[in-house]
């Protein structure tokens, strides 16, 4: 249960912050100085912090304090807009909603989502990240994830959809090929420069080969010539004849099917990370979450997973 003396003496603060002044906040509410600053400092005390450093010539916030009037300022403006969503009878989803993507995947396959989306709702002001780690969306404030990789206990401040995994397939550019020859197994690629991915920790991701048993798999590391920490940057290493690498077929399904690259090893090609879609609980009702949520769970669904290339879609 929430306490609604939390709630108590925000609009009064945000006011103060805002207009820089106890006085002038006073006349904007209609309140008394006093009351003002009776309020703010009651506030204070319930927080167990300074939200104000306060001269004779200056007021301003103290770190704890800017970063309360953030989440104070958001939780306001959440708070209008689905009061006017309600009293309008309109779920026309307008302001700003904070979305964090895959830098490759998110590249090729949701932004064109997303700017198809904001045609259609020309008030919504997306502000897009792009990260390979998996953040926090509770603490880096951030509305909706795409995420290749996850967890198997999601924590309950979060929504989650599994929409596919990925489908893994080994690739050689026909230039290495007639240089070095085709692995036949696993094992040749011993014999063969590999190119790796380089992940956020500086160590080179292994690779997946099917187990022994039907949808098992393994990871092995696998010994690389060259690492690069970007999907398309390993695409280019490829492309540019270094070696053979492992990558989902959702990065070099166009290079296939132009002829640029050759898959090898079609036998050993095996499903990845699971791909999902993350979102606040806590904020999956406001018009502009919702919306964007239902149709990117829509497109990045089992249709939009088989339109898109190289996922293994939901059954």
């Amino acid at each position: 249960m929430y306490s609604s003396e939390r709630l108590k003496g925000i609009d009064v603060f945000v006011t103060v912050a805002d207009l820089g002044s106890f006085t002038a906040a006073a006349e904007q509410l209609g309140l008394t100085s006093s009351a003002v600053s009776k309020g703010v400092a009651r506030l204070e005390k319930r927080i167990g912090t300074r939200l104000f450093r306060r001269t004779t010539r200056q007021l301003s916030l103290t770190e704890a304090g800017t970063t309360f009037y953030r989440t104070c300022t958001a939780v306001l403006a959440d708070l209008e807009e689905v009061e006017l969503a309600i009293v309008n009878e309109s779920h026309e989803p307008h302001g700003r909603v904070r979305i964090d993507l895959p830098a490759a995947f998110g590249r090729q396959h949701v932004l064109p989502l997303i700017w198809d989306f904001v045609h259609r709702y020309p008030q919504l002001q997306p502000h897009i990240s792009f990260s390979d780690r998996f953040i926090d969306p509770v603490h880096d404030g951030v509305d909706i994830v795409v995420r290749i990789g996850g967890t198997d206990a999601w924590p309950a401040a979060l929504g989650h959809r599994y929409f596919g995994a990925q489908r893994l397939v080994f690739c050689a550019s026909p230039a290495y090929l007639h240089t070095h020859g085709e692995p036949l197994s696993a094992r040749d690629l011993e014999n063969h420069h590999c190119i790796g991915y380089l992940d956020d920790a500086g160590l080179v991701s292994p690779w997946y080969f099917k187990g022994r048993q039907p949808g098992e798999m393994e990871r092995r590391v696998v010994h690389s010539r060259i690492a690069v920490g970007d999907g398309q940057g390993e695409v280019s290493a490829i492309l540019a004849g270094h070696g053979i690498g492992q990558l989902p077929t959702w990065v070099v399904q166009p290079h296939l099917e132009a002829g640029a690259l050759v898959e090898v090893l079609p036998a050993l090609a095996t499903d990845g990370l699971p791909m999902n879609l993350v979102w606040l609980k806590s904020r999956e009702g406001l018009p502009k979450v919702k919306v964007l949520l239902d149709y990117l769970a829509e497109r990045l669904g089992p249709h939009g997973a088989r339109r898109s290339g190289g996922m293994t879609p939901i059954a």
